[in-house]
């Protein structure tokens, strides 16, 4: 009757004791197992009072005359003044730039890439820098900008502005028409 007992025993408590043993060794093992938290870095927000650098945006045109030589001086500036003025940027100016270049003893051959200009950016403690490039097509005017972190090199926002005009004064409002979307993409 002994064995009668053991066996029934056995039988009913059999699979419910295998139960809460795998549980409980489950339950060991991952409290054993390294704790692992996600490294998470901290988000770096911008707006007045950021400092930011803004390179001479690059003539990228097919037809290269008279009337888009310098444009690059003139629509570089019309796009650091609009993010002076609306997002409240503290610009660096490109004299400071050239600046640094020289005293560096960099050559304007080797700020051919961006990562170069993002290192000077380091170097003189700027956040964000915007690169461009514009194309003069018959009457029509087109603004690539792109605004980058420069500690991490990440391409926070970019705008694009196609301004049909005939003159200076209309490709001008289109960099400043550019700028304007660059801020509202980055959402400053």
């Amino acid at each position: 009757m002994r064995k009668l007992f053991c066996l029934r025993e056995q039988k009913m408590f059999g699979p419910i004791s295998n139960r809460f043993f795998m549980l409980f060794l489950t339950l060991m093992l991952c409290s054993c197992a390294p704790s692992t938290t996600p490294s998470v870095k901290q988000v770096t927000t911008y707006g007045a009072g950021s400092r930011v650098a803004v390179w001479d945006l690059e003539n990228i045109s097919v037809m290269q005359g008279s009337m888009t030589a310098g444009m690059e001086e003139f629509l570089t500036g019309r796009v650091a003044d609009t993010l002076g003025r609306q997002g409240g940027f503290l610009l660096i100016e490109r004299e400071k730039l050239l600046l640094a270049l020289e005293e560096l003893s960099l050559g304007s051959s080797q700020l051919v890439n961006d990562s170069s200009r993002l290192e000077l950016g380091r170097i003189l403690g700027v956040q964000l820098m915007v690169f461009g490039a514009y194309q003069i097509v018959g009457e029509q005017i087109r603004i690539d900008l792109r605004l980058v972190e420069v500690e991490t090199g990440l391409v926070l926002a970019t705008s694009e502005k196609t301004t049909r005009s005939a003159n200076v004064a209309g490709w001008l409002d289109g960099a400043e028409e550019a700028a304007g979307i660059l801020l509202v993409s980055a959402g400053l």
